[in-house]
């Protein structure tokens, strides 16, 4: 899909905002009063095990088919913010549940075919243990929890899967009382440090038995920092050519990696110790960014990834804060989960014995979403819910225009959150 080199067919227009911000970028900015190296990871604790490596391959594969779907489903333009591991965090949780068809379409949708359900499971544990500990400059966290109506007894052998495979909190609650909203969205908060003040709308739907709810909260200062002194306001192009003004950050001290093809232009920016990274990646002039990213998958990813070398590229960054949220019933139909959510179809017997007479399925799955990228580095938070109810270019990278942004883990190839930014000045 992507030609590896060569970057004649870039518009003219790109080389000069470059040549236009190299010089006011010369001088650099490193503070020399601020925070100490850190020490740079250069590889993971150890080398992950085949089903840890599937697992991982995976949810690349699930990422962009996931992030596709929400595109489409979505206003052209809209600036959006997913987090896919912490949908197939709890959706993975679900997934424990389930048996036969709902088993097979939830797995596959994952992406999930090849393993088995115990690697399955000791894989989600291995990566939760993996991206939390990795590196000590970052704040990288991961809480899953379990809130079950008084009166629901699901199986012990579910209930002791989930602590153990996803170090899940297994509470029982009072649906039917005022506050139990409150004490799920209290959490909500605590897992991702107030960005997200919660995901269950009160009064709770009497019908729903189960909330299995993920939350991933992720701090980490650039390697490089920009300097505020350098920040100004710039012209932020949006697709339809009107014209925006943003605060541009404004970055040429540091070696990162970076591409420049006919077909995009990539850098990516570490931070901390380095095993973590944003990747940022703008289509070629004259393709919308909806377009672009239709078209992305894990190879092509991979071969984005493979083509980034270290140089030394200028780099213009808008500051940008998103909220998003998003009702994914629908998306995760699309991409072949439509058992789960079937009353007559879904098999939960695994996470219930009653679960065929009683019809439990999927009621709904719900995510909620924030990015705040400054000059410091980045905060972002995901939490993801799923309800369960019975039946009755240019040398230098410059966006100046739509681009796409992925957060990851960049030993392992994780990917955590995946973002679009159509217009920096709008949340």
């Amino acid at each position: 899909m992507f030609a590896p080199n060569c970057c004649s067919r870039l518009s003219a227009s790109l080389w000069v905002t470059l040549a236009c911000f190299s010089p006011i970028l010369a001088s650099g900015c490193n503070d020399p009063s601020g925070p100490e190296p850190v020490t740079r990871i250069e590889a993971l604790p150890r080398e992950l095990t085949t089903a840890e490596r599937e697992v991982v391959d995976a949810g690349d594969s699930f990422a962009f088919s996931f992030l596709a779907q929400i595109v489409a489903s979505e206003d052209p333009g809209r600036n959006l913010f997913v987090s896919p591991l912490s949908a197939s965090m709890a959706l993975g949780m679900a997934l424990a549940g389930a048996e036969n068809l709902t088993y097979a379409a939830m797995r596959d949708a994952l992406g999930l075919e090849s393993m088995s359900r115990e690697e399955i499971g000791a894989s989600y544990h291995s990566l939760i243990q993996l991206l939390t500990g990795l590196d000590p400059s970052v704040r990288m966290e991961i809480g899953n929890s379990v809130w079950l109506r008084m009166g629901f007894h699901p199986e012990t052998a579910y209930v002791e899967e989930v602590e153990a495979d996803f170090e899940s909190r297994v509470t029982t609650l009072e649906f039917d009382d005022p506050a139990a909203a409150d004490t799920i969205n209290d959490w909500v908060a605590d897992a991702t440090d107030g960005l997200i003040d919660g995901i269950v709308t009160p009064p709770i739907d009497p019908d729903i038995v189960a909330f299995l709810i993920n939350a991933i909260y992720f701090q980490g200062d650039w390697t490089v920092q920009f300097d505020p002194v350098d920040t100004r306001p710039g012209d932020f192009r949006r697709e339809d050519g009107t014209v925006v003004t943003a605060s541009m950050m404004r970055l040429s001290d540091g070696e990162f990696p970076f591409a420049l093809t006919p077909d995009y232009a990539a850098v990516e920016l570490p931070y901390g110790g380095e095993a973590f990274a944003m990747t940022l990646v703008l289509p070629p002039e004259g393709q919308s960014l909806d377009d672009f990213v239709a078209q992305l998958d894990s190879e092509s990813w991979a071969d984005i990834l493979a083509s980034l070398s270290p140089r030394e590229p200028p780099v213009v960054l808008p500051k940008f804060k998103l909220e998003y949220e998003k009702q994914l019933n629908e998306v995760l139909k699309a991409l072949g989960m439509e058992p789960a959510f079937d009353p007559f179809i879904a098999d939960f017997s695994r996470m219930h014995r009653d679960a065929l007479e009683a019809q439990l399925h999927i009621s709904q799955v719900k995510q909620k979403a924030y990015v705040e990228v400054d000059e410091k580095g980045t905060k972002a938070a995901a939490v993801t819910s799923v309800s369960i109810k019975p039946t009755s270019a240019q040398l230098g990278f410059t966006a100046d225009r739509p681009f796409l942004f992925v957060i990851r883990e960049r030993l392992s190839g994780t990917i955590l959150f995946t973002g679009l930014v159509h217009d920096p000045t709008s949340d």
